[in-house]
């Protein structure tokens, strides 16, 4: 039997081709579990987000900040008594924020080029408060 060797210089080009393989598919295989646990997150977390930032009379400025993202626990179920539902509806939602403020290109001479917009710090599961977030609300 051959000795053992270290180093890459004691393994055969196939040995090494099927290392490279097995460590690549590994790395494939976590990246596609993260993507099918992100597709399953319950909850409300900070995530980064890229939007327009525009204003009449200013170019547009694309803007990378973060924001809250996430499913948060809601149900329904008949009952018998008036309104004859029961519900528990919680949206992802801004719990801590900073404001920060930038300077639109291209301004006419009469518009102010500020233009401020919130970073989100701490997200939550809660009630949707139509003060910080957008809400679709029942007549």
């Amino acid at each position: 039997m051959a000795p053992l060797r270290s180093g890459a210089q004691g393994l055969s080009p196939v040995t090494l081709c099927c290392l490279t393989l097995a460590v690549w598919l590994c790395c494939g295989a976590h990246t596609e579990a993260s993507v099918l646990n992100l597709k399953r997150f319950i909850g409300c977390a900070v995530r980064e987000f890229t939007f327009l930032a525009r204003k009449p009379g200013c170019s547009g400025l694309h803007i990378t900040t973060d924001a809250c993202w996430g499913r948060c626990e809601t149900w329904e179920k008949p009952v018998l008594d008036p309104p004859f539902i029961e519900t528990h509806q919680r949206v992802c939602t801004y719990n801590e924020t900073r404001l920060e403020t930038v300077q639109l290109p291209n301004c006419s001479a009469d518009v102010d080029p500020s233009y401020t917009y919130p970073v989100a710090l701490r997200c939550d599961c809660g009630v949707c408060l139509t003060s910080t977030t957008e809400c679709i609300t029942s007549v």
